[in-house]
């Protein structure tokens, strides 16, 4: 695979989990790495700030500009895109790996928590996108990579959750209508695990046992693999972690299971 040295990865929700992974992953390859999240100061319920993670980005090899913003807010995401580029040149890649999750049914979900799902999902993946293409379409390769599911009109992922299956389906919408508009420019993907990825979101799912997850590490290996192949290769494609580093030559996945050997739980939104 070819280097990301030099490039500017401009990473939202990047202070823990897959996040925090592209962005180490990226950084052990020589990028410059935007670290865009809301945890700038320690939480004991929550662990991993935008500080923590610059400075493991750094000690991988790579360059870290840690940025305190709330995607769900216009200014705050102007504001974290001219940081950017003001200290790096500009911006080659945008991850929209921020997401919030609530996986209850209709009545059980409050107001508040369905607009935060929507807010930070499909809204702010298409607030991201919105204030990063002026610079993306001046790179050289540039590339928007979403982490979201294939669509899916199925019943059965619909049902049990509605509010955050529509949130996470429009982020998926957003990278469709993206490629449609910018695809010829821009290569836009989008990335989603195929199993249950070892994270902090798992407190959200009763009775997920996280021995039966993969780690980030997946994800981000599958997003370095598609952030560095050949122009063209990847473009207005919904993949899956395991199949892209298949695709590489990949056979043993067991490094990547919390617990090599047991079972593994399939992820959400995949037939």
């Amino acid at each position: 695979m070819a280097e990301l040295s030099g490039k500017v990865l401009f990473i939202t929700g990047a202070s823990r989990g897959i996040g925090r992974a592209i962005a180490l992953a990226a950084a052990r390859r020589g990028a410059r790495v935007a670290i865009v999240a809301k945890s700038d100061v320690p939480n004991p319920k929550l662990p991993g700030t935008i500080h923590e993670v610059a400075k493991e980005v750094e000690a991988a090899g790579g360059e870290a500009l840690p940025i305190r913003c709330d995607i769900r807010n216009e200014e705050d995401v102007e504001n974290a895109v001219a940081a950017t580029v003001e200290r790096f040149g500009g911006i080659d890649i945008l991850i929209n790996n921020a997401s919030a999750i609530w996986l209850k049914g209709t009545l059980e979900t409050p107001i508040k928590r369905f607009d935060l799902m929507m807010q930070v999902n499909a809204r702010g993946s298409f607030l991201c996108a919105q204030k990063c293409l002026p610079h993306l379409l001046h790179a050289e390769a540039a590339h928007i990579l979403t982490l979201a599911p294939p669509p899916s009109l199925n019943p059965r992922w619909w049902g049990p959750h509605l509010g955050y299956t529509l949130a996470k389906m429009g982020m998926s919408f957003v990278s469709l209508g993206l490629h449609a508009e910018f695809g010829n420019k821009v290569a836009v993907n989008a990335l989603w695990p195929k199993t249950v990825i070892a994270t902090d979101a798992l407190k959200m799912i009763p009775g997920v046992d996280p021995r039966a997850c993969r780690k980030p590490e997946i994800v981000a290996d599958a997003a370095i693999a598609i952030l560095s192949a050949e122009p063209g290769r990847y473009r207005g494609r919904f993949l899956i972690d395991e199949e892209v580093l298949r695709e590489q030559g990949v056979s043993d996945f067991s490094a990547y299971a919390v617990e090599p050997g047991r079972p593994l739980l399939p992820d959400l939104f995949l037939e």
